[in-house]
């Protein structure tokens, strides 16, 4: 059975894991290839479905889990979502050298998380350190204010940068 085409954009990402999904179904004996396990893995932490992605790691059968390091290093980044650790799964994407199917999914990844990472602060946080920013987003700390400010993702109002301050602090005006 072939390999699912790998999606070029987001909207392609759904068709992907469908694809998946359809070929781990139709595997002989029921044991898809280490390929397909490993797409279907990435796609289900690329739309936060973290109870498919943990079920699906328990029914890989070890002997393919123990042979393919990459597909335990896409299961550390999704243990990192699961601890909600942004700095670890920035980390986990950016440590590992991923194979050409792989890889547009993990930065899809680390965007979508990234993206998240700029709501959950726009609503929990009234000021929070760019410090603290900079590791929720996984930027540098100028990267991050920077982005910040030029596309207001922290927030429906303007942000400042306030530099005055022992503390470099992110907050809306």
């Amino acid at each position: 059975m072939p390999v699912a085409v790998m999606a070029e954009n987001p909207v392609c990402f759904q068709r992907l894991l469908e694809q998946c999904e359809e070929q781990e179904l139709e595997s002989p004996g029921g044991i898809a290839t280490p390929q397909v396990y490993s797409q279907l893995l990435a796609l289900y932490l690329l739309h936060n479905d973290m109870n498919n992605a943990r079920y699906l790691w328990k029914r890989i059968p070890p002997s393919i889990r123990s042979a393919n390091p990459e597909m335990a290093g896409i299961w550390e980044v999704g243990q990192k979502i699961w601890q909600r650790d942004f700095p670890g799964i920035y980390a986990s994407i950016a440590a590992y050298q991923w194979s050409e199917n792989i890889q547009p999914v993990m930065e899809a990844v680390r965007d979508v998380t990234r993206r998240r990472a700029y709501g959950l602060v726009s609503q929990a946080y009234t000021s929070i350190s760019a410090d603290d920013f900079a590791a929720f987003v996984g930027l540098s700390v100028e990267e991050a204010v920077k982005e910040c400010r030029a596309t207001e993702k922290c927030s429906d109002v303007p942000l400042k940068y306030n530099q005055s301050l022992d503390e470099t602090i992110v907050s809306p005006t």
